[in-house]
């Protein structure tokens, strides 16, 4: 076995998906906490004397207490790598989680008892779904009040299409949590709590006699269940599971840090490790090929001293080693990677060498855009990162005509990160620009971080624009002639018609059907 087939079977890389408040991010901090990659585990919510989480490291996701953009954390726990992407946990964000969802090998999808199967767990579901992801689901916050176990198990069937096979079940009601049954030993482990969730709970495994007699009606409701998921073969299994057609389901409370080694076990045990990648032609990229890599995000002014600029790569096939030169397959020019860390939150560090499923972070990568595939050897390009439709529009404009040159920085930057898609005017360049993105919450990172890190405070204000199409040359010239539409030209160069009206952009479709008005789909 070579050393990049060994060390690939080492690499669990998984990402973790939530609607927001589901606990995404606690449950992220508390893997951290019980694979010893720190001490103590941080607040989430960074309230004016607290810590913040470890992966949140922007400004703004701190005094909000949200993840907005997402994280790479490294860290070892029985004998595996484990690199997770947290991702952000808003839905005007879900763009960005796309991206991570293109570089993992299974997912983790937080539920909220109380709240179940939300719109955007059900979003971000249909890309696992297309990617072919295994996912793993934890019932979060069992502790609170919330929905019956066995009506969840049913919204994940009807809703998501998973088969759900839960490994432990609960015992007590949410709000009145007793502790869980592990469903291959049959062992109940009592719930207990910790001081403020900061330390790994404790684990009281207790005999069924025991539990039954001390746990009454409760216990004997928990094994009713537990009977009627044998009879209907809600077992996990390892094949339906890795295909994509079951879910193995876990019940905790990652705040107390109840159930959380449940579910990193699993991840070690049953998730799968880093295999081949398949490249835009179908083809599988062999472990053991010359290295290969793609970028899945770009961040910029992650180091407040340094404003450097990191592309994020997943390696898909043999040995990173630092210094090493790739080449990138859109540009045919070569990167030089002498400076390749790991990031842990804000943190960084020094990467030599890297394997299949790890996530290096290559700074000063100005040349390098996200979905860019670099290799050595043979040449490969992987698919394209997918991209949403924009839902909302607005112009900006810079609060000081001075800074104009650090606003057009701003644009520049933050649009190649896609934090949001900036469209010019052919004509009028950088001077009227309108920003489109897919949620209100998109508008206020770009306007924050224009202000703090290109020191150019803006103006951002909603446009009339309600729906947007690719066009081309020939048809713009016709859709110029008409009111309430405007011809931009994207980051990427391609023209789009912004329509102030989705009434009349029917009626063109309809009226005039040789005008070329497509829709913008994901991965356009």
């Amino acid at each position: 076995m070579s050393q990049s087939v060994f060390e690939a079977s080492r690499r669990r890389t998984f990402a973790i998906i939530s609607h927001p408040d589901a606990g995404k991010t606690t449950l992220t901090e508390k893997f951290l906490l019980y694979a010893g990659a720190v001490g103590e585990a941080g607040a989430v919510k960074a309230r004016e004397g607290r810590r913040s989480a470890t992966s949140d490291w922007m400004e703004m996701e701190k005094k909000r207490g949200i993840s907005i953009s997402s994280t790479a954390l490294t860290f070892d726990y029985r004998g595996m790598q484990f690199n997770l992407l947290d991702t952000p946990g808003h839905r005007d964000f879900s763009e960005d989680t796309y991206r991570v969802l293109a570089a993992v090998d299974s997912v983790v999808m937080v539920l909220d008892v109380a709240k179940g199967i939300e719109p955007q767990t059900l979003k971000l579901f249909e890309v696992c779904r297309s990617r072919n992801l295994p996912v793993i689901t934890f019932l979060n916050k069992y502790d609170r009040p919330g929905r019956a176990p066995l009506e969840l198990l049913d919204e994940i069937e009807e809703q998501i299409g998973l088969r759900p096979t839960p490994a432990t079940w609960p015992v007590g009601i949410p709000g009145d949590f007793r502790g869980v049954i592990d469903r291959t030993s049959g062992e109940f482990t009592r719930f207990t709590r910790t001081v403020r969730g900061s330390a790994i709970a404790p684990e009281e495994v207790i005999s069924t006699e025991q539990a039954a007699a001390e746990e009454g009606s409760a216990w004997a409701q928990a094994i009713d269940d537990v009977d009627l998921l044998d009879a209907v073969g809600a077992v996990v299994d390892s094949e339906s599971f890795l295909s994509a057609e079951s879910t193995p389901v876990f019940v905790g409370s990652a705040l107390t840090n109840f159930g959380v080694r449940h579910v990193l076990d699993t991840l070690v045990d049953l998730a799968p490790a880093a295999g081949e990648r398949l490249d835009a032609h179908e083809s599988p990229r062999s472990l053991d090929a010359g290295c290969s890599a793609f970028v899945f995000k770009v961040q910029a002014n992650m180091d407040k001293s340094h404003r450097d600029r990191i592309a994020f790569v997943r390696v898909c096939s043999g040995k990173f080693e630092r210094g090493m030169v790739l080449t990138c397959h859109r540009t045919g020019k070569p990167f030089a990677t002498k400076y390749a860390s790991q990031v842990f939150g804000a943190e960084r560090s020094t990467v030599d060498e890297a394997f299949p499923g790890d996530v290096v972070g290559l700074v000063n990568a100005t040349d390098l855009q996200i979905g860019d595939s670099l290799y050595v050897g043979d040449p490969v390009e992987f698919p394209a990162i997918p991209r949403f439709a924009p839902e909302v529009f607005a112009s900006a404009r810079p609060l000081d005509t001075g800074k104009f040159k650090q606003f057009r920085r701003g644009l520049d930057q933050l649009d190649s990160e896609g934090v949001v898609q900036v469209l010019r005017d052919p004509q009028q360049g950088d001077a009227n620009p309108v920003l489109a993105a897919v949620g209100q919450l998109q508008f206020e990172v770009f306007a924050s971080r224009l202000e703090i890190e290109f020191n150019a405070p803006s103006e951002v204000t909603p446009s009339p624009y309600e729906s947007i199409r690719f066009t081309d040359e020939e048809s713009a010239e016709r859709l110029k002639e008409i009111g309430g539409i405007r011809i931009m030209r994207r980051g990427d160069g391609r023209l789009v018609a912004l329509f102030e009206s989705r009434y009349r952009l029917q009626r063109l479709e309809s009226d005039e059907p040789e005008l070329v008005l497509e829709p913008i789909n994901v991965g356009t």
